[in-house]
């Protein structure tokens, strides 16, 4: 159903709430100290539709200009011979009104379709992410991007793990992180190398700085081991300290300055372990799911 909310994300305040469904509609929420109401705030917003991204300037008007010169209160331009006096024209209440302005389109540099869209910290540029490469963008560059990341091996049937998620460090604009299908969280930095797939930071599980990867106990190895681990989203704490991420059935914490192991697990829907079978059967262990951090990083 086109109507099925596929995303949720507030901004940086916390005072806005933006909603993206299936049929690529985006709604914006205001909280209100009495209630919520539903109502746009004058803002930009990003969204992406399969493989574009389109910026949107989003504003609301609750007056309207009456008292023109050359056109009647219906818009229609006036007989010149009629028009005897100078106005002013002024402002009038009127019912709130929303509107949705498609400023830019940024197309033509995903094969796949994207995933994952983050803003960086300068709020000159943006990453865009898909399911083998992520590409850096200018905000006033529309036909033109950086590929930063790309994992697509020369032969598809050598393909091993696919791009799942991808966001800017909050504070440093030449960092950013990235997680995969295989459980694996990739800690980034721009100015290392242009390509950031396959430098230092990012290559060796638990040999150098930048990756962050749960050993898996043998023990607990099943057919679903690798379908259950696969990350599906990855946060930046406020502070860029720390990283969340979320798993089919966990959310985990690590902290940048421990690799090795995360410092906090928090199960979810645990008694969903025994049912992965019928999970499976019916495509429900597949389903993705996001995770956020507060506004206090608790």
């Amino acid at each position: 159903s086109a109507d099925i909310i596929s995303t949720v994300e507030f901004n940086h305040t916390g005072e806005l709430l933006a909603t993206g469904d299936k049929g690529g509609r985006v709604v914006i929420f205001q909280r209100e100290q009495e209630k919520v109401s539903l109502h746009c705030h004058p803002d930009f917003w990003l969204p992406s539709t399969d493989k574009t991204v389109k910026l949107w300037k989003v504003s609301e008007r609750d007056k309207r200009p009456e008292g023109y010169n050359l056109k009647d209160e219906e818009g229609r331009l006036r007989d010149p011979a009629t028009i005897t006096t100078l106005r002013v024209p002024v402002l009038r209440p009127m019912d709130l009104m929303v509107e949705a302005t498609p400023r830019r389109v940024f197309a033509n540099a995903h094969t796949y379709h994207i995933n994952s869209i983050s803003v960086n910290s300068d709020y000159e540029t943006y990453m865009s992410a898909d399911d083998l490469r992520i590409n850096l963008w200018n905000f006033e560059i529309t036909n033109q991007s950086f590929n930063i990341v790309d994992i697509k091996p020369a032969n598809m049937e050598e393909l091993t793990e696919v791009i799942t998620a991808a966001e800017f460090h909050p504070h440093h604009c030449n960092t950013f992180v990235y997680s995969s299908s295989k459980g694996t969280i990739r800690l980034c930095d721009m100015r290392a190398s242009a390509l950031c797939d396959r430098h230092t930071k990012c290559e060796y599980q638990h040999k150098s700085h930048g990756v962050f990867e749960e050993p898996e106990d043998p023990s607990n190895r099943s057919f679903f081991s690798e379908i259950i681990s696969s990350i599906s989203d990855v946060k930046f704490s406020h502070s860029g300290r720390y990283i969340m991420t979320r798993d089919y059935l966990t959310v985990k914490v690590w902290d940048l300055n421990m690799e090795n192991l995360q410092i906090e697990t928090y199960q979810v829907h645990d008694y969903l372990r025994s049912k992965l079978c019928s999970l499976y059967e019916n495509d429900c262990i597949f389903d993705k799911f996001e995770c956020v951090w507060n506004g206090s990083d608790r």
